[in-house]
């Protein structure tokens, strides 16, 4: 019988005082209009980079997305003493033959591909010891391609089988983000994780922040500046969202279920800790969550990000934590009303003040709540 899928639900808040984590194209702050207010806005894409680059660390599997594949492999190619021609071809010659038509690639650009590859940074190494094996056949085929003046584009050579195979190779972190490549079908991985954009629960404008870089050199005359300028940066308290699909991640990791606890709990660590790096050196905005709320569900994920649809009220003391903490906690109440808690299997929070019932177990440390939320997701359906 199919079974549903089992989705964990993470839900933090998280408040960041002035900074510029994820910028516009105007180096401004990202702003967007919910609720007919504007608040400070992480596009998902920032922040899951630093949970990828995070999670990759600790178990040591780097990836790379990039478009830079033939071009490095060249690179490497030449310091290993071949020549420019030589390994320029046999780098092509990977792109060439990874598929029937090959990869398209940019000549003018090193032939990088067209398409962004995500495949493990070892990949480069497998595939210049591919092509060490079959460099008679490279030379071979590059003297046949001088000959036609290089008029047609040359036949791949290299074992189209043994190229497609590094360039499909999955680490942990494309089991969990997936991986797109129409190219090259095969290599296709639906993503386990999905993440949505952090936003103020609260209106939040960006404020200009004027400073000047004082001349220490100054010549006679000088007033003493080396550069003016206003940057502009945002506070507030973000609502953040993940959802990670166990079913799909399962599946995902071709059912290897060894350490499969040990990876959700991984995984959710790094969402809970895990900072863009925008300004960073300016602005130091090294916080950690105030809240973090895990739901554990089958038939479908449920994010509460309408909780915050209407803006949060300061208190009257001032400080937008506790009304966000309330508002939160409120609409998982209402959430359980609405949906009923039959396909909840499990939840519960960190907080430095804790909400119970209404997000569940309180857990007293994050690394606490990472283990229980992996532990639940892992349940076998029919507990109950």
């Amino acid at each position: 019988m199919h079974m549903p899928a089992r989705f964990l639900d993470l839900h933090i808040l998280q408040s960041v005082p002035a900074a510029n984590l994820n910028r516009d194209g105007d180096n401004e702050p990202k702003t967007i209009q919910f609720g007919n207010k504007i608040r400070a806005f992480i596009s998902s894409q920032s922040w899951k980079r630093e949970l990828r680059l995070g999670v990759e660390r600790d178990l040591d599997e780097p990836a790379a997305r990039t478009r830079q594949l033939p071009p490095e492999v060249a690179q490497a190619l030449r310091q290993a003493g071949w020549p420019e021609d030589l390994a320029a071809f046999a780098a092509l010659q990977i792109a060439r033959s990874a598929t029937q038509e090959g990869l398209k690639t940019n000549s003018r650009e090193g032939h990088r591909t067209q398409a962004t590859l995500f495949l493990p940074k070892d990949a480069t190494g497998e595939l210049l010891a591919l092509c060490e094996d079959n460099r008679t056949q490279l030379e071979e085929a590059l003297t046949e391609h001088t000959a036609s003046e290089k008029k047609k584009t040359p036949p791949a050579v290299l074992p189209a089988k043994a190229v497609a195979a590094q360039l499909t190779r999955r680490t942990t972190s494309i089991s969990l983000f997936g991986r797109m490549l129409a190219e090259l079908p095969s290599g296709h991985v639906e993503a386990a994780v999905q993440m949505a954009p952090a936003f103020t629960v609260h209106e939040s404008d960006p404020q200009p922040d004027y400073f000047t870089t004082v001349e220490d050199w100054p010549q006679p005359g000088d007033k003493g500046s080396a550069h003016l300028q206003t940057a502009f940066l945002t506070t507030g308290i973000f609502y953040r969202y993940a959802t990670l699909n166990i079913t799909d991640f399962t599946r995902n990791l071709r059912g290897n279920t060894d350490g499969l606890k040990e990876l959700i709990e991984l995984f959710t660590w790094h969402f809970i800790m895990s900072l863009p790096q925008g300004k960073k050196t300016s602005t130091a905005p090294h916080t950690v969550p105030d809240l973090v709320h895990y739901a554990v569900r089958d038939s479908r994920p449920i994010s509460y990000s309408a909780a915050f649809e209407q803006p949060v009220k300061a208190a009257p003391s001032g400080g937008y934590t506790a009304p966000a903490r309330q508002a939160l906690a409120d609409y998982a109440t209402t959430i359980n009303r609405l949906v009923g808690t039959r396909r909840r299997i499990a939840h519960g929070h960190t907080a430095s003040t804790p909400l119970t019932p209404q997000l569940g177990t309180h857990h007293d440390s994050f690394e606490d709540l990472a283990e229980a939320c992996a532990t639940a997701a892992l349940t076998s359906q029919d507990r109950q």
